[in-house]
């Protein structure tokens, strides 16, 4: 399961109440897509949640696809967001708060943590392949990711 399936949207009770309809739980969901972007849903929500809604979809929903928000792109966008903060740095409670003071969404810290570990793990078999392969640069660029997650 991916870790933008584990993304939940914070207060989503208060915002289907703002617009007289229950949301789904999950950020990248759907149905909470659909409701959260159409502009009449947009208008009705508060000044606070409207500001959020808007960075979330300009921060992650904004590509070129045919299919777009369907497409995969904001969730590929949103895991490298989550690896940006850990390059800062960051720790998956951190990381939670973050994100939902930017976005009004959270996360279970220990599935962020689950992300990250998969994450370096990846990257350790990227590393091994590219070493297998005779690709220096590769694993060169994958050992330097791999430690700036580690931190």
């Amino acid at each position: 399961m991916a870790v933008t399936d584990k993304i939940y949207v914070k207060n989503h009770r208060q915002i289907g109440s703002q617009l007289e309809t229950n949301i789904p739980k999950g950020a990248f969901k759907g149905a909470t897509l659909d409701m959260l972007f159409q502009g009449d849903n947009l208008a009705q929500l508060d000044d606070t949640t409207q500001e959020r809604v808007l960075d979330f979809a300009e921060d992650f929903l904004d590509c070129d696809c045919q299919s777009n928000p369907y497409c995969g792109c904001p969730e590929r966008k949103f895991m490298r967001y989550l690896l940006r903060l850990r390059e800062q740095g960051m720790g998956p409670e951190a990381i939670v708060d973050v994100m939902t003071d930017d976005y009004m969404v959270y996360a279970y810290p220990g599935d962020v943590l689950s992300f990250l570990d998969d994450s370096v793990r990846t990257l350790e078999a990227v590393e091994e392949l590219a070493s297998v392969e005779g690709d220096g640069e590769m694993e060169s660029k994958a050992r330097r990711k791999k430690e700036s997650l580690s931190g």
